[in-house]
């Protein structure tokens, strides 16, 4: 019986956490968060300020962890998708073109994106960096890419789809996922494809459909 004070101490320390990471999401969806209070996110996710203290050091480590669990849950979003690309080229095809799909399924998780910035997304170094870095580097090794530095790349990648994904969230009336596309062409094209290799890679079905 002695462990079960603990476990549940653990149960209402981890729904305290999570509840915090949900109001900081919040949060970073309606803006970059730097105006808003450590007491105004406490009061959002119905804990005490002293217990917003036991978790986090300060609103930008909260901040930091709730970047982290959007990527995390993005990253599981794309990953499904990713069996059977082998190609370096068409898995960084399908990331992008897959990316939008996310975006238009998840609102929040693109307002996140945006309102969060390249350099906490990038310091993340979640599974889709991760892997964005591997594939980089094979496509390299392989003669596939024409690129001497695939840390550069992968920024120039990272900043591209941000930069596609702020557009369609000012701009909804785009097609995102045929914008994600023509995005793919030319990031291809750029990494050393050939145009009409390039062109061919980016449109290819991604799931049984064009």
């Amino acid at each position: 019986m002695s462990g079960v004070p603990a476990n549940r101490f653990q149960r209402r320390r981890g729904e305290t956490r999570r509840a915090l990471v949900r109001a900081a999401r919040q949060v970073l969806a309606e803006s970059e968060g730097a105006g808003v209070s450590i007491r105004s996110i406490a009061e959002r996710a119905d804990v005490g300020l002293g217990s917003f203290y036991n978790h986090f050091p300060s609103k930008g480590d909260l901040f930091d962890a709730a970047v982290a669990d959007v990527l995390a849950e993005y990253a599981e979003a794309v990953e499904g998708h990713l069996c059977g690309f082998d190609d370096p080229a068409e898995r960084i095809a399908a990331v992008v073109r897959i990316s939008a799909r996310v975006a238009a399924a998840s609102p929040q998780i693109m307002r996140i994106l945006c309102n969060s910035g390249l350099g906490r997304i990038h310091a993340g170094r979640g599974p889709l960096v991760r892997h964005a870095h591997r594939d980089m580097e094979r496509g390299i090794a392989s003669g596939r890419f024409a690129v001497a530095d695939p840390v550069l790349a992968v920024s120039v990648l990272n900043a591209g789809l941000l930069a596609l994904l702020e557009l369609w969230s000012t701009r909804p009336e785009i097609d995102g996922e045929r914008a994600a596309g023509v995005m793919v062409e030319m990031l291809l094209h750029m990494l050393g494809l050939p145009e009409g290799e390039a062109r061919e890679v980016a449109w290819r079905p991604l799931d049984g459909t064009a």
